[in-house]
């Protein structure tokens, strides 16, 4: 079951107490699901019950208890608890994992884009400054991945250099002429200097991966390639993704979704010393010690997430939180690795293609979303 699937779950839950007279209180057009916070249990938890609280006039607790009555025998669902205040942490069957994978892989960068209009409007506006104008270009992109219908203005006319070199453009200059029902000022703390030094790809990172309200730094350490370069590393998991599909390729096998765990466990820390060398090569510091068992399940949980991050990145107008998601993505990404393809002379196990499947369904999402901050992914780095 995906995110999606589990949320329209949660909302026949909501219906199926109204209509049977358990709760009263309006059905939610969205019930937000996301992998469980500090405290948490199983693969998702949901806060409709504290949404629906007021409305109902009970206390979280209670709507929480009606609601798992009616998720616990849901399809695909194997167990339903209750936490804090009255979050439902709900824990799917075996196939959870492989049904995310399946749907990531069949919608590749659209995972997690919505496919029809909503009919929102926004307008966004911002002055004559480079961070200002990166910014209001990737916010519109990325509410436009989730439906909205979007134009850009500029104070004044932009600066030539910004389209030439960061491919910012805006559909007019000047004051809008017609607003917008939802205008949105975008003003980010600016930038200290110029960043098109650093090239589309860099420049356009150092900008937007800071909030709005820290100031950027505008320095060559964007280009550096050693881990404590976010872009870097983002960029290189996604490259190292499409590498492993070759490599299996050239081994005679491809991607299945399947069981991640299997019986490949016994590979990890092989896995890890054979590629040791060549991170550390690039300044990676990932060791074989640092890679566990449960490491498919934390790349999972950044797949699972990553619709509910570009949403609130759109909500927020705040690329830098799908900015820091990538990161989050790519060192699940670095770390899994380790255990994808086989060891010597050992054959290609049914594991070893699941977690390939894994493996390209990051690499998809990785370019997604670096694709909305309008920075190339590379298959070679």
């Amino acid at each position: 079951m995906t995110p999606v699937e589990l949320s329209r779950t949660v909302l026949r839950a909501v219906r199926r107490a109204v209509d049977a007279g358990e709760l009263v209180a309006p059905v939610p057009e969205w019930a937000q699901v996301a992998p469980p916070g500090p405290g948490g249990r199983g693969d998702y938890a949901t806060n409709v019950a504290l949404q629906l609280a007021r409305p109902a006039g009970r206390p979280p607790q209670e709507v929480a208890r009606i609601l798992r009555s009616h998720l616990a025998d849901a399809e695909g669902v194997a167990g339903v608890d209750i936490t804090g205040p009255g979050f439902l942490n709900i824990t799917l069957d075996g196939s959870g994992a492989q049904d995310l994978v399946a749907e990531v892989l069949r919608r590749g960068a659209r995972y997690g884009v919505v496919d029809e209009p909503t009919g929102e409007l926004v307008q966004l506006h911002h002055p004559r400054e480079v961070r200002a104008a990166v910014t209001a270009h990737a916010v519109a992109r990325i509410l436009r991945s989730q439906g909205a219908l979007v134009r850009t203005s500029c104070e004044d006319e932009p600066d030539p250099a910004w389209a030439a070199v960061l491919g910012v453009g805006v559909d007019a200059h000047g004051t809008p002429a017609a607003p917008a029902p939802l205008n949105v000022n975008v003003r980010p703390v600016p930038a200290g200097q110029d960043p098109t030094p650093l090239g589309r790809d860099a420049a356009r990172w150092a900008l937007l991966h800071p909030a709005s309200h820290d100031r950027p730094r505008i320095t060559s350490d964007h280009l550096l390639q050693r881990e404590t370069n976010p872009l870097f590393r983002v960029r290189y998991a996604h490259a190292r993704t499409r590498a492993l599909s070759g490599n299996a390729a050239a081994l005679g096998f491809s991607s299945a979704v399947g069981d991640v765990q299997g019986n490949a466990t016994h590979l990890v820390d092989a896995h890890a010393r054979a590629l040791t060398r060549n991170t550390a090569a690039l300044g990676l510091t990932s060791a074989p010690g640092d890679v566990q068992d449960n490491d498919a399940t934390h790349l999972v949980d950044a797949l699972a997430a990553y619709p509910h991050a570009l949403a609130t990145a759109a909500r927020h107008r705040a690329p830098d939180r799908l900015a820091r998601h990538l990161v989050t993505t790519a060192d699940a990404v670095l770390v899994f690795q380790h255990t994808v393809l086989p060891l010597g002379d050992e054959k290609p196990s049914a594991a070893h293609r699941a977690r390939l499947a894994l493996a390209e369904a990051a690499g998809a999402v990785l370019a997604g979303g670096l694709s909305l901050l309008g920075i190339d992914a590379p298959e070679h780095l």
